[in-house]
């Protein structure tokens, strides 16, 4: 078996080039495209945006990757638990301080420090990877492979099953699937009433936790399937770049009746971002630890290595206040259609700056 974490260094790569586009690399590839006719609204702008409900882009696959990711990395995590004595009963109070950790930590990026609690939002994304996490931890260490992948398909059936399930306090004629009426925003509007992050829905909300648990799921097959030792590293990545083609053919025909949809983490979605997620993992896998290209991967282990720095630092810090001060000379001299590009690549240059010094310091904020 595979045990060394440390060289699957493809993980941090890959993390990192996922979180840059939440460091300013998203923004800076909308302002380019729009130096161009018809940019504004073309494919690849749009795909640096959420889908407004029903959907899929690329930002959309940003949290299910990241939690994929989180999924790999735990068979690694638990071996060497074990390896060093830990007791079942350590390891789980590990995983549950890991998890009450980041739903506080998701409810400081929501405002928490503001003291303000009549209008905090409580649900995080980081509580939601936590939660989901942990129910895919648990479920991991103590099922084997085959009962897990059986309940991975349950859940994801049993929720699309829970989401036929108009919400009670809709009135008239109602979309089950749609914002107002789904079962998993009345939920939340009886748990934390006043509380959510679009009033009356949260995307981050309780039920949408049992499907992104398969996500983490997924994560956990394919990281324990990578510790194998009997076959090599070519074949494993044939295997994952198979597997992610079914879950992609197995979503988009889900979603002829249970369209893809970020928001409420449809089973359809779960499986389609678990392709994405899969076979960019694969990608990175086969070219970072079976082939050697590492050179080029520091700039996205910079990132990929804090990533949960990578979150909070353009909420707790001012960056644009940065960007005019070393930068507002620069933007005023330009065009006006390139001053956003100017300003959006220095947002995430100096954003990168912090975290590479915190690297060269071994500064890393970690749960």
């Amino acid at each position: 078996m595979l045990n060394e974490y440390r060289r699957l260094e493809s993980i941090d790569a890959l993390r990192g080039f996922n979180m840059l586009f939440i460091t300013g690399l998203s923004g800076f590839i909308v302002a380019l495209c729009k130096l161009f006719p018809g940019g504004d609204g073309c494919f690849l702008e749009m795909q640096m945006h959420h889908a407004e409900w029903n959907g899929f882009t690329q930002y959309d696959t940003i949290f299910p990757l990241f939690l994929f990711l989180a999924g790999v990395s735990f068979p690694f995590s638990y071996a060497r638990s074990r390896e060093k004595g830990l007791s079942s009963t350590r390891i789980y109070l590990k995983m549950v301080e890991r998890t009450c950790a980041l739903i506080l930590l998701g409810m400081v990026y929501n405002g928490l420090l503001r003291l303000d609690f009549a209008h905090l939002r409580f649900y995080s994304v980081l509580g939601h990877i936590g939660l989901a996490w942990m129910l895919a931890a648990i479920l991991f260490v103590n099922f084997k492979p085959l009962p897990r992948a059986g309940m991975s398909v349950a859940i994801l059936v049993g929720y699309r099953l829970l989401c036929t399930i108009p919400a009670p306090d809709a009135t008239g004629v109602v979309d089950s699937l749609s914002k107002d009426g789904c079962l998993a925003g009345w939920i939340d509007r009886i748990l934390c009433p006043g509380h959510l992050h679009y009033g009356n829905f949260d995307p981050e909300g309780i039920l949408s936790t049992l499907p992104a648990t398969v996500t983490a799921m997924l994560g956990m097959f394919t990281g324990d399937f990578i510790r194998k030792d009997d076959l090599s590293g070519g074949r494993k990545t044939l295997y994952m770049l198979g597997a992610a083609v079914v879950l992609l053919g197995a979503g988009l025909v889900w979603a002829n009746w249970f369209p893809l949809n970020k928001k409420l983490w449809t089973s359809s979605f779960t499986l389609v971002a678990g392709a994405w997620s899969l076979a960019l993992f694969a990608i990175f896998y086969w070219l970072i630890d079976i082939k050697g290209y590492k050179s080029w991967t520091l700039p996205l282990k910079v990132v990929g290595m804090n990533s949960l720095l990578c979150y909070f630092l353009p909420s707790a810090l001012d960056i644009d206040s940065t960007v005019d001060f070393f930068f507002g000379g620069v933007i005023s001299l330009v065009p006006g259609q390139w001053a956003p590009v100017i300003s959006n690549l220095a947002f995430l240059l100096i954003c990168w700056g912090i975290l590479f010094l915190c690297y060269k310091k071994k500064i890393f904020l970690k749960v």
